[in-house]
């Protein structure tokens, strides 16, 4: 990871994005000040997750999908009763 000045990456823009469109990543920095981070973006996979990948971490009750209760309803729609 090498950090560079602000002005160095202006002067050397185009040279700079093809070192983070080969993987690496560069430190911003304002007077020697690290301010940011320019990288490449992750590629999502194209294959989907598999299901069951938290498979025992959590319980979903059974009334998951039930009803809201009528003021729970109101108080999404900023309508609060008292």
């Amino acid at each position: 990871m090498d950090q560079l000045n602000i002005n160095e990456i202006k002067k050397h823009f185009s040279a700079v994005m093809k070192r983070v469109q080969k993987g690496e990543t560069i430190i911003v920095s304002n007077y020697n000040k690290p301010i940011a981070e320019i990288r490449p973006i992750q590629k999502s996979s194209k294959e989907p997750r598999p299901i069951g990948l938290c498979k025992g971490e959590f319980v979903v009750s059974d009334n998951f999908n039930d009803p809201l209760p009528e003021e729970i309803l109101e108080e999404f729609e900023g309508k609060y009763s008292t």
